[in-house]
């Protein structure tokens, strides 16, 4: 058997090398980091209800280029690649952090796993025994779409607040430093935010900053689902025309998970070669736009909280 399948290297593209400098990503690099600039300083000059939905979809894109960075892009240099995409514009998470915890999570041998997979939306059983009757009422409306966008992002937000605390205060490996840096460089972004344009940091945190993860969260919502083969639980979603550029086409995961280190710009066309065998190996777990996912999760549970399984079962293959 085969060591379970990670994203810590750029894998060979089938088609073509990828290149030393992938210049589509830093274009879209300048273009976030521009736009951001651009629109934090329209405050006071535009009115409230533009600058705010615009920065909120920016800090999502942000957000999917910060994904994309972590994964290998658009250099071979990972200390290169970390400058691109280390200042906090979301302020809440630390990249160094973000990169860590998302690498675990593609261990696919450990995916949807309540404890080894940082991403996973189940808990064990014995974790639900020990929540509450409310906790586990606001855990279940999360697993709606409605509740995942109306309330996701604060309680995901301050649980992963609250665990980054811990791990601080047990000095776990890289915690300390990953959140002293990401303090540091918190400072410049807030002192531009709030002194030179003029925000006040409640509005930029809960206009702009909640928001844009709270679109962030409509992709992450129907990715994985527990299932006993490790490549049944991630689907995709094919039709994205406004959310899958937002979200740089990683609504076509399946494909992410088999190819985590393709650059964005080659989702589609690699997606088309691959789409039988990837629907094929998944169960044929895929939805056509994400309106079909709002059609059949707004309201109801995309699954329920409990791992059906207890723990994910290994399955470590090729």
């Amino acid at each position: 058997m085969s060591a379970p399948q990670t994203a810590t290297a750029r894998p060979h593209d089938d088609v073509t090398a990828i290149p030393a400098i992938e210049w589509p990503t830093i274009a879209l690099i300048v273009i976030a980091y521009g736009g951001w600039f651009t629109l934090t300083r329209a405050y006071g000059e535009w009115p409230t209800w533009i600058v705010a939905p615009c920065l909120a979809v920016l800090l999502t894109f942000h957000s999917s280029l910060q994904h994309e960075i972590l994964h290998g892009h658009p250099t071979r240099s990972t200390a290169v690649n970390r400058l691109f995409g280390i200042l906090p514009l979301s302020l809440w998470i630390p990249y160094d952090r973000f990169r860590a915890l998302h690498l675990t999570h593609h261990v696919n041998d450990r995916l949807t796993d309540p404890i080894d997979d940082p991403e996973s939306n189940y808990v064990t059983p014995e974790a639900w025994q020990r929540r509450s009757r409310f906790a586990r009422w606001i855990f279940e409306v999360q697993l709606t779409l409605a509740g995942r966008m109306l309330i996701g992002s604060w309680w995901r937000i301050g649980w992963f607040l609250d665990s980054e605390a811990s791990a601080f205060a047990r000095n776990e490996p890289g915690v300390r430093a990953a959140w002293i840096t990401h303090l540091i460089l918190c400072v410049p972004v807030v002192y531009w935010v709030t002194a030179i344009c003029g925000i006040p940091l409640w509005l930029y945190i809960v206009a702009m900053v909640i928001p844009g993860n709270a679109i962030l969260l409509i992709r992450s919502f129907a990715e994985h689902r527990a299932r006993a083969g490790m490549n049944e639980r991630t689907t995709t979603v094919e039709g994205a025309r406004l959310l899958g550029p937002l979200f740089l086409f990683n609504n076509l995961h399946s494909l992410h998970h088999a190819e985590p280190g393709l650059p964005w710009y080659r989702y589609n066309a690699r997606y088309r070669v691959r789409r039988d065998g990837l629907l094929a190996a998944n169960g044929g777990q895929v939805y056509s736009t994400y309106f079909e996912v709002a059609q059949r999760f707004l309201f109801r549970m995309h699954d329920q909280p409990q791992h059906p399984l207890g723990r994910a079962p290994s399955q470590r293959t090729a």
